[in-house]
């Protein structure tokens, strides 16, 4: 099975639908009267529907299974075919195309079984998706490329060259991901009055995204939210609790992270860990979604 750990919760919806195709106008008034000999075909197909919804990581060896928050079963009728169409809801981390398409797959061949011994030429056909919601292919709408970003990396050892610096070179690859190449990365001191002055030259150079890495713990050195937050103009809680509550989930001292994140000016700041590891979860947690801000225009921002 595909490792899904990194992903995080998310509403996805879709929907499936299936055609059942008879020979005659008897078989459909057979259905549309209620009088097939086996039963009601739309209230058995719904149930198998359901059923097989819910069963799906059971018999198909790939999927995850997960939870199934809603589910709907419909039918259409139209000339000599019966339309099913399947509407699943979950918040997971992953989608249910599977699902969707499953329970009409299998109610298609409910509705089949049921209806051959008083028609010998009915057939099922093209059983597909129809839509999605949610997850990546809902997230790609926010990528935007003409994004001028700066990485910085607060650390003294690496200022100093004693130590390779792995996490500024984790966000730019972060990055690269979404389309924004217009990278200046540096490396400069765990200073508070050094951090203030890159982050207002990275404003005056009209730089979009400034991303600090480093500095966040509980050291005497860690000043990077210190230096920040007083040219931090307008705050916006949600990001960092969204990148702490993520990390949480994998590590239990991801609440000791004193990030903060909003808006220097018209420049987007986020300070985030000093780990490669804690800042590919943050990058995971935040984007793409959250260059979401700068599709909004100068009134709403500020």
């Amino acid at each position: 099975m595909v490792d899904i750990t990194h992903k995080s919760f998310t509403l996805r919806k879709a929907i499936a639908t299936a055609t059942v195709k008879t020979s005659s106008t008897e078989t459909i008034s057979a259905i549309e009267n209620r009088t097939v000999p086996k039963g009601d075909i739309f209230e058995f197909s719904r149930a198998s529907a359901l059923f097989a919804v819910k069963k799906t990581s059971d018999v198909i060896p790939d999927c995850h299974p997960l939870p199934i928050e809603f589910t709907s079963v419909t039918f259409k009728i139209k000339d000599l075919s019966v339309i099913i169409s399947v509407e699943v809801h979950t918040i997971y981390k992953t989608g249910v195309e599977v699902e969707a398409m499953h329970g009409a797959s299998v109610a298609a061949l409910v509705m089949y079984d049921m209806l051959k011994p008083i028609d010998k030429h009915v057939e099922i056909q093209n059983i597909r998706l129809l839509e999605k919601k949610g997850g990546k292919s809902d997230s790609n709408k926010f990528i935007n490329s003409d994004i001028k970003a700066a990485v910085i990396v607060c650390s003294d050892s690496a200022f100093r060259g004693e130590k390779e610096d792995t996490s500024g070179k984790a966000i730019c690859a972060g990055l690269e991901k979404y389309q924004i190449t217009d990278v200046n990365y540096q490396i400069i001191e765990d200073d508070f009055n050094t951090i203030q002055s890159t982050l207002i030259n990275c404003k005056e150079s009209n730089v979009d995204l400034v991303i600090f890495t480093g500095g966040t713990g509980l050291s005497a050195r860690d000043v990077t939210p210190e230096a920040v937050a007083p040219l931090i103009d307008r705050e916006i809680p949600g990001i960092m609790e969204t990148a702490r509550s993520y990390g949480q989930q994998r590590i239990k001292t991801a609440m000791l992270s004193r990030g903060v994140a909003g808006f220097s000016g018209k420049t987007l700041v986020l300070t985030l860990p000093g780990s490669k590891k804690a800042v590919e979860e943050s990058m995971e947690a935040l984007f793409p979604q959250i260059l979401h801000v700068f599709q909004l225009n100068d009134n709403q921002i500020h």
